[in-house]
């Protein structure tokens, strides 16, 4: 299963999860005021899309307590290894990364990003274009509203073009966007759109209504939080017209003013990301809630938000830690590459997980292997190809990134034992001579290097007087040129004047390149020199 399709399906579940009981709640709660309601529906949007990103991050509550096995054994028939030369996208690529179903997720958020960032830009041009209104009655209306609603942050009117819109928007500096004739206006119906219009800045309503919309452009696959996000607009609506009508003004006179400013309105302003006063859509509902006397208007209370912020904040770590095993399990793969980058075919992979199950796999002819669905856990990966140093990598499948696995084996070590033997008895040194080339048993894509020159050791005259042997195991060090460029001694037990020769004739030693996939490279040989005496 393609990782980003599990991320996806995984979010939507739970996301789904969430949003219904969201709604189940405001079904129980439909007569309580519009401002609990809207702060409900704001943080069960808000949960449902933390939902997905905390599962990844916080332990699991398995959904039952017989666990799944961590992979399922298989073995894959080994492909014939073949060199290739040709270098492959590496799993590091952007696509090889997101998957099919990541990108289409990604089209559709840049999108929709791209729709709303086009929507502000349109909506900063228009308050730009707007003159800042001076109307004595406007702001000595504005400045009593904002001082009984507590609101000290300085508040922008301004008088826009546009014939019919009226909205509010900002955070740090709210703007009311008044039509081209509202200086017209009586100033009964400023102070009724004053006290509306503040009551969104008081509630910080173009904040949450935007956050809204950006969960809902992450999120655009998803149906219930566009369902949501729409509701939550209304309610916003309905706190804001409680909020007047809780200031003195009367259902009747408030409800006559909305109409009369909807009237004029001859579009819903889809486009603005603002918060418009009279919607028409929205309209015939709203009237007749402010007309229905035995509606509970009651403000957010400070015990209500936080009980509800604790119970939601419960069932969003709940949702998050919450699932079956089969929920994090995908489809375990890669590609083994050399340290030229390119594949190796033929390589023996072996999956091996915390409960010691273990699966095994061979690499194809394009270096790829995988294993059936893994679940999110700790795993052992192992990798082994005669000619390169065995690979071993303890992992946790965590992220849906931790599925796709790139590895890179190095080159191994060769190796080659030295035997120089001498009699005991005084006898001329027998003459140096080259043996018979001996080549390193490698696979993958890798040409062993041959030796072309050999010096053999001399046996040291003071050791053979003295009647001493000894075994001198050395690393050395083949350039790609083939020749020794060091040899170090491995063991401190050894005599000096063993380890002298030995590094001396060993320096001598030249060979053929190693080769790589065509490129010469070093290659770490180990050498084993044994001195001994015959009788």
């Amino acid at each position: 299963m393609n990782p980003s399709f599990t991320l996806l399906s995984d979010a939507l579940i739970r996301s789904s999860a969430l949003l219904v009981a969201g709604f189940l709640v405001l079904v129980a709660l439909r007569g309580r005021s519009s401002a609990l309601r809207h702060w409900i529906l704001a943080a069960t949007m808000t949960a449902a899309v933390l939902a997905a990103p905390l599962a990844w991050v916080i332990p699991n509550w398995p959904a039952t307590s017989v666990r799944t096995p961590a992979v399922l054994s298989f073995d894959a028939a080994p492909v014939p290894v073949a060199a290739i030369e040709t270098t492959p996208t590496t799993p590091s690529s952007p696509e090889a990364r997101v998957g099919p179903f990541g990108t289409i997720w990604l089209v559709g958020f840049g999108l929709s990003a791209a729709s709303l960032m086009i929507q502000l830009l349109r909506l900063a041009r228009v308050s730009s274009r707007a003159s800042r209104i001076t109307d004595e009655r406007w702001l000595r209306i504005v400045s009593e509203v904002a001082e009984r609603y507590g609101i000290r942050t300085s508040i922008a009117v301004l008088q826009t073009d546009s014939a019919d819109l009226l909205a509010t928007w900002g955070i740090f500096r709210p703007c009311i966007l008044a039509p081209a004739r509202a200086t017209g206006w009586s100033e009964e119906r400023i102070r009724v759109v004053v006290c509306h219009e503040l009551a969104h800045v008081r509630r910080n309503d173009w904040a949450v209504q935007i956050a809204a919309d950006i969960m809902r452009r992450v999120y655009w696959f998803q149906p219930l939080i566009w369902i949501a996000s729409r509701q939550l607009r209304r309610e916003s609506e309905h706190a804001c017209d409680d909020v007047v009508l809780a200031s003195g003004v009367a259902p009747d006179a408030y409800a006559g003013h909305l109409l009369q400013i909807a009237r004029t309105v001859r579009s819903d302003y889809g486009w603005a990301p603002a918060v418009p006063m009279a919607r028409r859509s929205t309209l015939e509902r709203r009237i007749a809630a402010m007309l229905n006397s035995a509606r509970n208007r009651r403000a957010l209370s400070s015990r209500s938000l936080v009980a509800c912020t604790l119970i939601l904040a419960a069932a969003t770590l709940t949702a998050a830690a919450f699932h079956t095993e089969q929920d994090r399990s995908a489809r375990l793969g890669g590609t083994i590459y050399d340290g030229s980058a390119g594949v190796l075919p033929g390589v023996e992979v072996t999956l091996t997980g915390a409960d010691g199950t273990k699966a095994t796999a061979t690499t194809d002819a394009a270096g790829k292997f995988q294993f059936p669905a893994a679940a999110g856990g700790k795993y052992v990966l192992e990798a082994k190809l005669p000619g390169f140093n065995a690979f071993k990598d303890e992992f946790e499948l965590k992220t849906a990134g931790d599925w796709d696995r790139a590895i890179t084996l190095t080159v191994g070590r060769l190796a080659e034992t030295v035997s120089v033997r001498a009699k005991r008895a005084p006898a001329t040194q027998p003459t140096p001579g080259a043996p018979k080339p001996t080549p390193v048993r490698v696979g993958g894509n890798i040409k062993a290097p041959m030796k072309l020159v050999n010096v053999n050791p001399v046996y040291p005259a003071s050791m053979r007087a003295a009647g001493r042997s000894g075994v001198v195991p050395l690393d050395a060090l083949i350039s790609a040129d083939g020749n020794v460029v060091f040899a170090r001694v491995l063991s401190a037990s050894v005599h000096p004047d063993f380890a002298d020769a030995a590094v001396e004739a060993v320096r001598q030693w030249k060979f053929s390149p190693t080769l790589l996939n065509g490129k010469p490279v070093e290659v770490l040989m180990t050498v084993t020199i044994n001195f001994s005496l015959e009788e």
